[in-house]
This record gives structure tokens, sequence and C-alpha cells, in this order.
């Protein structure tokens, strides 16, 4: 019995440990910001790769789990995703959704000759 309990202590404990890392923000906040290289701080890429912010969650969910089983193709997001356990990709899903969308400056127009 004591064995039972013992076991079913330390696999309460562990899923607690589970449930704290969920729900602790600067956790999640540090593993999206291993996203900014390629999106941009808080998801708000500056272009050339999809922007996170303010993405529906159940999309990105799909996407990263297409990424992850490799029935969606990409250059290096199956690598990425692999690493992420399911609850850290709702995690992620759920940070993404509440980052406001900013759009990124214009660049001013330029020629060969130079700024007009």
């Amino acid at each position: 019995m004591k064995s039972l309990f013992s076991s079913v202590f330390f696999i309460y404990l562990a899923c607690a440990g589970l449930c704290a890392y969920a729900q602790d923000p600067q956790a999640i906040r540090t593993l999206a910001a291993s996203c900014a290289a390629c999106h941009g701080p808080a998801g708000n890429s500056l272009g050339g790769t999809a922007t996170l912010a303010a993405l529906n969650q159940a999309y990105f969910i799909q996407r990263m789990q297409g990424f992850k089983d490799g029935s969606v193709s990409a250059t290096v997001m199956h690598h990425h995703a692999k690493g992420l356990t399911t609850e850290e990709i709702a995690d992620l899903a759920t940070y993404f959704a509440q980052q406001p969308r900013q759009t990124p400056p214009a660049l001013p127009k330029q020629s060969f000759l130079g700024r007009q």
C-alpha cells in the first residue's frame, strides 16, 4: 500500500510541475523568445517569415503539429517543432494569440542613385 501511495504521490508531483510550467508566464515568454530570431519580437515579423502575433490559436496548433509530424513541409520549422511538447505548443499558441499585431514601418523609397 505504501508503494502504491508513493507512486501516486510521485506522479502527482510530476504533473504538478508540468502544470506549473504551463501556467508560468515567464517560462512561456522565455520559450517564445526563441521564435523571435525569425518571427520578430512578440511574433511581429519584419518580413520574410510569418507573423505569429494575434494568430488564431487553433491554426497555430494545427501548423505546429503538422511541422512536428512532418505533414507540413518547411525548411527549419520541423526541427523546432519536434522539440516541443503538445502543452508547450498550446501555451505558445495562447501567448502569440494575445500579442498585438503590429505593421512593420515602411522602408523609405530608394533608387540606385540613393534617397529621393
